[in-house]
């Protein structure tokens, strides 16, 4: 017999239009409570990029996640692939999007990770939060190949702290309201 979690919260009906009622499904807490997160930098060629395939990863089904650039690259620096790869996180599918893409959307937290996107984008009008998280741009360290690939690792263990300490502040706060 298969255990439901703990959370189970809400049990709905769902009724499809032109169609008989469907079968009762189960809803939790933190898919009722989904949080919208944009991460924006200048290019959305790498900071963002990992930073939208980390919390992907490690928030899951409870966050939905996009990023965007001020000035998009139009790709994803193959570096950020490579590495995001190495941690056996996936982020070749992601695109490159300009952030008027977003403009009039809600967001429940919008984080820049460069300090040139924090300055031509201070407020998001769209934000119930809005962070910074000033992160050094590995695209722009030269060097031997194995030289840039560490940068993006470093940027990547920076990234992942701040993503990971954010969704367990989220989790947390969620937890103590309910």
């Amino acid at each position: 017999m298969k255990r439901h979690s703990p959370v189970l919260a809400h049990s709905v009906t769902v009724q499809y239009i032109g169609r008989k009622p469907s079968r009762r499904l189960a809803y939790t807490n933190s898919c009722i409570s989904m949080k919208r997160v944009l991460i924006i930098c200048t290019g959305n060629s790498a900071r963002s990029q990992i930073a939208e395939g980390l919390f992907r990863h490690l928030g899951g089904a409870d966050f939905n996640v996009h990023s965007a650039g001020t000035r998009p690259a139009g790709l994803i620096h193959p570096l950020a692939v490579d590495t995001m790869r190495e941690r056996g996180i996936d982020i070749s599918n992601q695109t490159s999007k300009s952030l008027s893409i977003y403009d009039g959307q809600r967001f429940d937290y919008v984080i820049t990770v460069c300090d040139e996107a924090h300055q031509v984008c201070p407020f998001f009008s769209g934000a119930k939060i809005q962070l910074h998280w000033s992160t050094p741009d590995p695209s722009f360290v030269s060097g031997n190949d194995e030289e840039r690939r560490e940068a993006f690792r470093r940027t990547i263990a920076l990234l992942e702290e701040r993503v990971s300490n954010l969704i367990a502040e989220i989790k947390n706060t969620k937890a103590a309201s309910s």
